[in-house]
């Protein structure tokens, strides 16, 4: 049986796997408010050129959308990686009160690996953040599509050789 936690973190692992797909980052995103799914989103960085189209970021802006304001004041946010600053920025200016996390980010997290701006008391406004639903699943897809996107990179980067080669020959 499913923690209701569980259920919600699937939902946005579907959302990453489509981003895998998109041959994007696998990161998924989705805002639940009185049991429903107000705010959906998946990286989408490459596919729209912009820096802003993270996961969070798309999910927020839809959520405010539904809800015709851009405090999500009763919402949870659930998302398969741990958000960067400007997603946990975000978190705290929309008001989110809960945040549950996959995975951690080493690089980015700022939910408490790097740094920890969801819970920074200098901030008018905390999130509670739970960390490690679903840990290995989110875990897992973001290392297949780093493995993957290595080997493409590798064999590219041989076929590249062998056709230079081919035309010194």
């Amino acid at each position: 049986m499913l923690t209701e936690d569980e259920k919600y973190m699937k939902k946005a692992l579907k959302l990453a796997e489509k981003a895998f797909e998109a041959g994007e980052v696998p990161i998924g995103c989705i805002i639940v408010h009185e049991g429903k799914i107000i705010g959906r989103g998946y990286n989408r960085r490459n596919t729209d050129h912009s820096t802003l189209s993270h996961a969070e970021m798309i999910a927020i802006k839809k959520a405010c959308a539904k809800l015709h304001d851009w405090r999500l004041e009763e919402c949870t946010m659930y998302v398969t990686l741990e958000p960067c600053q400007m997603c946990a920025g975000a978190c705290v200016q929309a008001r989110i009160p809960k945040v549950v996390i996959g995975t951690t980010s080493p690089k980015s997290g700022s939910c408490g690996t790097v740094t920890n701006i969801l819970n920074n008391e200098a901030f008018t406004h905390t999130c509670e953040t739970v960390t490690g639903v679903l840990a290995e699943q989110c875990s897992a897809l973001l290392t297949e599509f780093f493995v993957r996107m290595r080997a493409e990179t590798k064999a590219a980067k041989l076929a590249a050789k062998e056709a230079q080669a081919s035309e010194n020959n």
